[in-house]
């Protein structure tokens, strides 16, 4: 089978690096306060933005002060690296496909080839900047997809794609019977193990 993957809070624990940068920046950058807020539903990936209110000028100033440092202290996690190594070992294409976008201040694309290296995670094909996920699984005749994100896994659902979400503490009020929440890398291993799809 084909599998795509989203990195970002699928593959890593971006959540735990990047929301502390965020309050950071709120407190001593913004000088306002922390209000209580629902980070447990989020639709998209922009869940800090949102959680803090920012203004879009505010979100951008954060991302070049502190994008590529974030990136660049994420870590995998528990049992990414083994569980998608024994995916690749059963025959299946990996394909990572992540919005991670372009920054004027570093490059994105290179910084994750050498992150994903660093970190011994395997793939076949690495996408940046996916604007579009499910065009892209399209293209690509991805199987099952992997992602954190509500929007992305509904609109992969409604493509047709079977979908996992990965629990995340920015989804963990959604629900939908059509795609199954995935807790664990080796809960998604399973899952996948167990897919009727073939190779």
């Amino acid at each position: 089978m084909i599998i795509g993957i989203d990195i970002d809070d699928t593959i890593t624990d971006t959540y735990a690096c990047i929301f502390p940068y965020a309050q950071k920046y709120t407190i001593e950058d913004l000088g306002k306060k922390i209000e209580d807020g629902n980070r447990n539903n989020c639709i998209t990936h922009m869940y800090f933005e949102d959680f803090h209110k920012w203004k879009k000028e505010e979100c951008k100033k954060f991302l070049d002060k502190y994008y590529e440092a974030i990136l660049l202290k994420v870590k995998p996690k528990l049992f990414a690296v083994e569980s998608i190594k024994q995916l690749k070992e059963q025959g299946h294409k990996i394909i990572l496909i992540t919005a991670r976008f372009p920054s004027d201040n570093f490059d994105v694309k290179d910084l994750t080839i050498n992150w994903l290296k660093d970190n011994d995670i395997y793939y076949d094909e690495l996408i940046v900047n996916a604007q579009n996920k499910v065009e892209i699984a399209k293209n690509k005749k991805i199987d099952i997809f992997i992602d954190d994100s509500i929007s992305n896994c509904e609109k992969m659902e409604k493509a047709q794609i079977k979908t996992y979400i990965m629990d995340t503490i920015i989804n963990l009020n959604y629900k939908n019977e059509m795609i199954k929440r995935i807790y664990s890398w080796p809960h998604l291993y399973q899952q996948i193990s167990n897919h009727k799809g073939g190779k």
